[in-house]
């Protein structure tokens, strides 16, 4: 098995470097098939390995084990990913982002609050999760409330500095240039600021999808109904189900990948006139 598990990698190396470095390099096939195959490379590896090592199921399960279990499973993981993301994570994050975009507004407009806001938001900001999430779950109780109040606070201050840092990145010239064609400040927001700022605030907006996932995960650790990728996670690790365990953490990782892909799909719409966007 393990001689069989080089080979594999053997081969899949050698294909992905004359896709990524053959005449089929700039194709849409090549930029779709390289991290397939390094992917399921990866899976075909591991599942090799554990079973040609003979690991124990408590330490590693194979992927096909894994897989089993999800779909064994499905009617238990489903109600878990609606109580985690789409009540705790999607719900925290759409406040969280939304209160920052507005916070930075005011901000940008009195420098007293930039000068002053800032400086404590990176303070709470550094505050562990772990620290902070028991105090909330007592707070907002074991529902799903109490995770979302969780991703907010792990949201809002990113967020907050993105958008800040986008309002200001106009040029002096620019804003001389709509002051002169008779524009106020809320004009001049709306029309030159907000989509000058709007690749700064995507990239608040990506980097918040993976932490509002985290964020939920990590709330339901500290009380939660029996419900949630959290509560799963801590329960099936006490029974030593470790391929449940793992079914989880597949969910989770497809979710959070799924959420920036969106939020990506969104940017690339909207900041279609970005040199980064641009060919």
């Amino acid at each position: 098995m393990v001689l069989l598990a080089l080979v594999v990698w053997l081969v899949a190396w050698a294909l992905n470097s004359w896709l990524a470095n053959g005449p089929m390099r700039t194709t849409v096939l090549a930029r779709t098939v390289v991290p397939l195959v390094f992917g399921l490379t990866i899976l075909i590896i591991w599942e090799l390995l554990v079973r040609g090592l003979s690991v124990p199921l408590v330490i590693l399960p194979p992927p096909s084990k894994i897989l089993s279990t999800l779909m064994a499973n499905s009617h238990i993981l489903w109600p878990d990913f609606i109580q985690t993301f789409a009540k705790g994570a999607l719900s925290g994050y759409l406040i969280g982002c939304g209160l920052a975009i507005l916070t930075a507004i005011v901000v940008d407009r009195y420098d007293f609050l930039r000068r002053g806001l800032l400086p404590v938001g990176n303070f709470l900001a550094a505050l562990p999760i772990v620290g902070t999430a028991p105090i909330l779950v007592m707070w907002f109780g074991f529902d799903w409330q109490s995770k979302a109040a969780v991703v907010v606070v792990m949201v809002f201050f990113p967020m907050l500095v993105n958008t800040v840092a986008g309002l200001r990145d106009t040029s002096q010239m620019q804003r001389d240039l709509m002051r002169t064609y008779g524009a106020g400040y809320w004009q001049t927001l709306r029309k030159l600021r907000l989509p000058a700022a709007l690749p700064f605030m995507f990239n608040g907006f990506k980097i918040a999808t993976t932490l509002a996932l985290i964020g939920a995960i990590v709330a339901e650790f500290f009380g939660s109904p029996t419900l949630g990728m959290g509560f799963r996670i801590t329960t099936s690790v006490g029974q030593l189900a470790m391929d449940l365990v793992w079914s989880v953490i597949v969910v989770a990782a497809i979710t959070g990948t799924a959420f920036y892909g969106a939020v990506a799909w969104i940017e690339k719409r909207l900041t279609f006139w970005h040199p980064s966007h641009r060919k």
